[in-house]
Order: C-alpha cells, then sequence, then structure tokens
C-alpha cells in the first residue's frame, strides 16, 4: 500500500475524518506498517505502552485476563484504533489484542499521537466518544458473560 492508501483509509475512520489531508498524509508517513499472522498478538495485558495500532485490513479479538483464564470481551476488523488507552493514561496494557486472521496495521507512535491531538483538538472529542461507547459495549459483554457462567 502507497502512502496516498493509507491517508485515504485513515479518512474512513472517524477518529480522523476531519483532519486535513497534508495532516494525514504526515501521520501515514510517520507511522509504521505492520503486518500480524492469526495468532500473533500485537501487545499483551500489562506491556508497556508505546503505541496505539489502526487496523486496516484483518480482524483481532480483544483478550482480557480473568482468573479462568483469557475473556473474550470483542473484536475488531478494519478501521477499528486500539491500544490507545494505554497510551492516554500512560498504564500497562489493558487487555491483549491477538489476530484472528492475516491483519495490517499502522503502529502511531504515542508522541505522533499526542502531537496529532494537539494540532487537532477534535481528534480528542472523537477518542473519547469512541472510548465512551467502547467502555458501554465492553460493559454489556462482561455482564453477560458473567451471566452465561452461572
Amino acid at each position: 500500500m502507497s502512502i496516498q492508501e493509507d491517508v485515504e483509509a485513515l479518512k474512513r475512520i472517524p477518529l480522523f475524518a476531519k483532519v486535513e489531508p497534508a495532516k494525514l498524509k504526515l501521520m501515514a508517513f510517520a507511522s509504521e506498517r505492520a503486518q500480524y499472522q492469526p495468532g500473533d498478538q500485537l501487545f499483551h495485558q500489562g506491556d508497556t505502552a508505546d503505541a496505539a495500532y489502526i487496523i486496516l485490513s484483518g480482524a483481532a479479538d480483544i483478550l482480557v485476563e480473568t482468573a479462568e483464564g483469557p475473556l473474550k470481551v470483542a473484536d475488531v476488523g478494519p478501521g477499528a484504533f486500539v491500544g490507545e488507552i494505554g497510551i492516554l493514561m500512560d498504564v500497562p496494557r489493558t487487555a491483549t489484542i491477538r489476530a484472528t486472521e492475516k491483519m495490517t496495521v499502522l503502529k502511531i507512535t504515542k508522541e505522533l499521537f499526542f502531537r496529532m491531538v494537539t494540532d487537532f483538538p477534535s481528534i480528542g472529542i472523537e477518542v473519547m466518544r469512541v472510548l465512551a461507547q467502547r467502555i458501554e459495549h465492553m460493559n454489556t459483554q462482561l455482564r453477560e458473560a458473567v451471566a452465561a457462567r452461572k
């Protein structure tokens, strides 16, 4: 994929939809493209958070460690933005992300992400919306998982 294709992919993500193309081009250029195979982990719960990821293609499970073992709390696919909680809060990873099919991602370093949020406050607002939706979704799935175990 070219940088222009990365820019087009970023434009389709609500988080970056209002960012001017020149800034998205800079972001795409400064980001690292990576590929993962099924079973590969982008990161593991408890790891140090140094970047967030945008899934360009493929899919992954979000897993949280429990006393009974890993619990799948969500699945994500193209356009998903993952790993931002760790860099926003400067805490270890709160979940494990494991590819379920061949996946291509853009890795956005903590420094680049904060530069984009500083330049475009609307990204910060979109991040809050995405996080709120994710929290509600995870709470629903956790309640369902607990109810299913009873």
